[in-house]
């Protein structure tokens, strides 16, 4: 029987508004028909950190910290909190709220897209699973997030090795489409990560730093091996086909879908009216 196939996009390293710009346009040419379920693998052009829909500058981001090291910062049209992009292949997921394999709910779609993502995991040859509330504290725990941090904890049917969480990932639906995005990170700097947020003292700050080390880890971490972000695409590509059981088809923009894109990184994700919204 022959799979469906989606598109695959690599698009390599691009500015922090770009990246927000086409996961945006490939859920608006989704919405119009223009373009089948795609996945997208990208990475960053500087270290960025981008932040949650509904997160606030001025009460948990240290800005002259970001500026002061460089780094890119955007918002993302996607819920959850801050990541810091930085060694890591990030990967999304665009398709229809009707497609066939997608439940209704956003939990179980969770489920279904992280498929891949599990898969992907276990051909780097991680013991990846699923990470599932049993208790009624640890749901209330999702419910009430310590930190503006991603990573401090992990979702409903987010990805899991060694009790750690090892893959962050956010979600929206708009125009009748799923965009899945979330981090895969080779490496973390905890250093680095805990200087971009505003604590009320240094002590809660570096308990969070200690707390952060037994909740999540990245994959050079877990293994003898030093993998690249090219062995990633690969591992991750045939994961997401395995996973979901599609095959995936290499699809470049055209020069108009470019254009189109770049309009709206600059006119959307490089304003402040967007990125510092109350």
């Amino acid at each position: 029987m022959e799979k469906e196939q989606w598109y695959y996009i690599n698009s390599g390293e691009c500015s922090p508004s770009y990246n927000m710009a086409l996961d945006e346009c490939l859920l608006n040419w989704q919405s119009a028909g223009a373009m089948p379920a795609t996945i997208r693998f990208y990475e960053w052009e500087v270290p960025t950190l981008s932040i949650g829909y509904f997160q606030r500058v001025e009460k948990e981001i240290d800005m002259e910290e970001v500026e002061k090291r460089g780094f890119g910062f955007v918002r993302r049209q996607t819920g959850g909190r801050s990541v810091l992009h930085d060694r890591e292949l990030t990967y999304s997921v665009i398709v229809s709220e009707n497609h066939p394999k997608m439940p209704k709910t956003v939990t179980e779609a969770y489920r279904v897209i992280s498929q891949g993502l599990l898969e992907g995991f276990r051909a780097l040859g991680l013991n990846a699973y699923f990470a599932v509330p049993k208790t009624e504290q640890e749901r209330e725990d999702l419910k009430n997030p310590r930190s503006a941090v991603c990573f401090d904890a992990p979702s409903w049917y987010e990805i899991v090795v060694e009790g750690r969480k090892i893959a962050g990932s956010a979600q929206t639906r708009q125009r009748g489409v799923i965009l899945q995005h979330g981090s895969i990170p080779l490496e973390i700097d905890l250093d680095t990560l805990y200087d971009l947020f505003l604590f009320p003292n240094e002590r809660l700050k570096e308990r969070m730093k200690s707390m952060f080390s037994s909740k999540a880890v990245a994959i050079n971490e877990l293994t003898d091996q030093t993998f690249t972000i090219e062995q990633l695409i690969e591992a991750f590509r045939v994961g997401f086909e395995k996973g979901m059981e599609i095959e995936l088809v290499p699809y470049e923009l055209t020069g108009e879908q470019r254009e189109e894109v770049e309009r709206l990184a600059k006119e959307k994700y490089e304003s402040e009216e967007w990125n510092y919204r109350k």
